[in-house]
């Protein structure tokens, strides 16, 4: 993938542009294999690819420079704004939006956050793109003031894309290094931006998580659908299940499923899916994951974990050990804690493993294991 701004030495987020991504691909498996390499003798299948461009779903660009020259990308170590508008990345629906919403910036005078100033009012645009190209777009303003402005000027901003299903401001009042705030403000009819993959459509919420490339997360689902199917368990558990899209791709009739996640945007989110889906025997609960399971009378036959970064933990990682469950599927997003956290699982052994590549050009990677109880097979 070409870029300019890498070139010009102007963002170098894309650690690995100078990479062939072949090379990228096969690097990314490999360490996955040597990392895990001490939880078993899986069978590991080809990695899953990844366009190498044009593959966010979704873009966080902070807002600088100023209202009549707005730039949309990234902060320069000095804080100032850098214009990335055209991000190689990004899918197309997201870079045709860009630009319009810079327009829409100087239209409705709505003063770029300076951050060594401390003011300001807006301070990021967010917009997510769906597989049907419309459009979920946020603004994040340090309060409340100016969203009136974005009201009145909404109607002009439709106009000019007629494809964003929802837009709202969110309140962000902290100068922190903290994305968005609580405080959601809707001001469009929508509130979901529908996420279709395969026979599944997610109902999208803001503040909601879901995967950044769309193309790659539906494979992940299907592979981790598959291994569940295989194993045939009567009940799961979908922890930090986001806006439910492992528990939603794993429902089947007779099959008891539960997600949890703190979010109760991404739970109604997932809520309004299931019931759309005529799926009653799957069920949400807005709540920490360790605590659910640290709580609960019993374990399901299998528990699908997809954490931050960070991992489990050895709250969880302990509960999962002593639980009784026979199978755990594990999607990870930093093969480094998947391995430190299945070392406080010995009675866990890996059956399957695959490298799914979320993040091109990048040295990130979505990794998912199927992990059977020792002896739960015989």
């Amino acid at each position: 993938m070409d870029c300019s701004y890498y070139d010009a030495g102007r963002c170098r987020s894309c650690t690995l542009l100078d990479v062939p991504y072949g090379t990228q691909l096969a690097d990314k498996d490999r360490l996955a294999r040597e990392l895990l390499a001490p939880f078993g003798d899986p069978e590991w299948l080809p990695p899953v690819a990844s366009s190498p461009s044009g593959y966010r779903n979704k873009a966080k660009m902070v807002v600088g420079g100023t209202v009549d020259a707005p730039t949309i990308g990234i902060l320069d170590e000095a804080g100032r704004g850098v214009d990335l508008r055209e991000c190689g990345i990004c899918a197309a629906g997201v870079r045709a939006a860009l630009p319009v919403l810079a327009r829409f910036v100087t239209r409705t005078r709505l003063v770029p956050y300076d951050v060594p100033a401390r003011r300001g009012e807006l301070k990021y645009v967010l917009v997510t793109a769906s597989p049907d190209d419309e459009l979920m777009i946020r603004f994040v303003l340090r309060d409340e003031s100016a969203v009136a402005r974005i009201r009145r000027g909404l109607p002009g901003l439709l106009r000019e894309l007629p494809n964003a299903r929802v837009v709202s401001a969110n309140l962000q009042p902290d100068h922190k290094a903290v994305v968005e705030g609580d405080r959601e403000i809707v001001l469009t009819p929508d509130a979901s931006l529908v996420m279709r993959l395969g026979d599944v459509s997610l109902r999208l919420r803001p503040q909601s998580f879901f995967q950044t490339n769309t193309a790659v997360a539906e494979r992940l689902y299907a592979q981790v659908a598959e291994w569940v199917d295989a194993v045939s368990p009567a009940s799961v558990w979908d922890l930090y299940c986001g806006v439910g899209g492992f528990a939603l791709h794993v429902a089947a009739p007779g099959r008891r499923v539960v997600g949890v996640e703190t979010s109760k945007e991404a739970v109604r989110s997932a809520r309004a899916t299931a019931a759309a889906a005529g799926l009653p025997q799957v069920a949400f609960r807005a709540q920490d994951a360790t605590a659910f399971a640290l709580g609960a009378a019993a374990a399901p036959e299998l528990v699908i974990v997809n954490p931050p970064r960070r991992g489990i933990g050895a709250d969880l990682t302990g509960w999962l050990e002593r639980s009784g469950a026979r199978h755990v599927v594990y999607s990870s997003c930093n093969p480094a804690s998947l391995a430190k956290d299945l070392a406080g699982m010995p009675s866990y052994t890996l059956r399957a493993g695959r490298v799914l590549d979320m993040f091109p050009q990048t040295g990130h990677m979505e990794v998912a294991v199927l992990l059977e109880r020792v002896g739960a097979a015989q």
